[in-house]
């Protein structure tokens, strides 16, 4: 079905995949409706990683430049043994990166990242953004989509996206598949003020100390003036949401034996946010009709790939391409994009659990993780990522 011009793009979600797919729309000329539940369009959380493909997808929306001038480039991706200390992997990112994939690899504060979406969005003039807008429930007639807000109010499009996360309710429609598969792996983060981080940890690199059923992520953001921290450790602690406060008594337990350089970072965090980490088995078919998903809500993954907010980019990125090639016909354009994808987003996702297992390896297991990645030259390590960075390896 093409787009009835009277009606625009419905987008359930104002997140970073949602923001994303309005704006790709609105650069090729179609107007969209994002509907936001919080009151605010703003984003929660610290840092986030920004593979090469990232900023690929960052040409085609036509943001690089902002992106840039928030962006903190690291020289190094380091891998630390956190019981002894040993040094497994340095990968120099800054110098083999963009020669080999043509991009560089980034760090960057999430609110900074959904700021500019958010500011790009406005100045297009073809997005409208309604907070406090909770979609509840949709129906689709087959020219047409008309969403239910928690207020009740009703809102008609010519088709929807549903790019609300890992408790889509647009996904239960379409999918019906139920709650998110809970991992059993509890995240802590936060965020420490540069003359707080021990010196020893003060490196312009992307560090990850991995310890038997745990692990610590540490980078620095906003021009070097605070440091992001991870914490994740298995646990059966479940609270639903991402902003519930942590507690540090259980992490401190959790950590027990690290390295001091680990637990130097954590003692220095008074206060912890705690999301458990849930994903879902990967499908085929996230599309019925006018009606398609997009990041998260399509295909949520644990963040060991740090391909999250990638992904859903790269979804809003090729979903328009779709739209552009079958001149604007959903229902072929929803088909054709989900077909692109979903071989890619299942690799994702499974491949993120496959490397959860890593980070948290004990007794032989880890001896044969930090012999396998010592064995291996940068430029082994480099190519061994090459299906997920390569421009070419991008679904369009």
């Amino acid at each position: 079905m093409k787009q009835n011009s009277k009606h625009p793009v419905l987008i359930a979600g104002g997140g970073v995949g949602g923001l994303s797919a309005a704006l790709a729309l609105a650069r090729n000329g179609l107007e969209s409706s994002v509907f936001e539940q919080a009151d605010e369009f703003k984003e929660i959380g610290a840092g986030i990683q920004l593979g090469p493909n990232a900023f690929h997808t960052f040409d085609d929306l036509g943001i690089a430049d902002e992106v840039h001038e928030l962006t903190v480039y690291p020289d190094d991706i380091v891998a630390m043994d956190a019981i002894n200390g040993e040094e497994i992997v340095r990968l120099p990112v800054a110098k083999l990166f963009p020669k080999r994939f043509g991009k560089p690899y980034g760090l960057i504060h999430r609110a900074d990242l959904h700021s500019v979406l958010l500011r790009a969005c406005r100045e297009t003039g073809k997005v409208n953004l309604l907070s406090a807008k909770k979609v509840t429930d949709f129906n689709a007639n087959g020219k047409e989509v008309v969403v239910t807000a928690a207020d009740e109010q009703q809102h008609t499009g010519a088709a929807l996206i549903g790019a609300d996360g890992l408790w889509s309710t647009v996904r239960q429609r379409i999918v019906g598949d139920g709650k998110p598969r809970i991992s059993g792996h509890i995240a802590y983060r936060a965020v420490l003020p540069l003359d707080q981080v021990p010196e020893a940890n003060r490196q312009n690199a992307m560090v990850v100390w991995m310890g038997p059923r745990f692990h610590l992520v540490h980078y620095p953001l906003r021009g070097h003036d605070m440091f992001n921290l991870v914490a994740v450790f298995h646990s059966d602690r479940f609270d639903e949401g991402w902003d519930s406060y942590g507690d540090p008594e259980e992490l401190n337990l959790r950590f027990k034996g690290a390295r001091p350089e680990v637990l130097g970072m954590l003692e220095k965090i008074d206060s912890w946010r705690m999301w458990v980490l849930c994903d879902r088995e990967p499908i085929a078919n996230w599309t019925k009709g006018n009606t398609t998903l997009l990041g998260d809500a399509a295909h949520p993954m644990l963040q060991y790939l740090a391909q999250g907010a990638c992904m859903a980019m790269e979804d809003a990125v090729c979903l328009s391409k779709h739209l552009t090639l079958t001149g604007n016909d959903f229902d072929a354009a929803f088909s054709s994009y989900q077909k692109a994808r979903y071989l890619r987003t299942a690799r994702i996702q499974q491949t993120a659990r496959l490397y959860g297992q890593a980070y948290h390896a004990a007794d032989a297991t880890r001896d044969l993780r930090n012999h396998f990645l010592k064995s291996r030259t940068p430029e082994q390590t480099m190519e061994s990522m090459a299906w997920m960075y390569d421009k070419d390896q991008i679904p369009v």
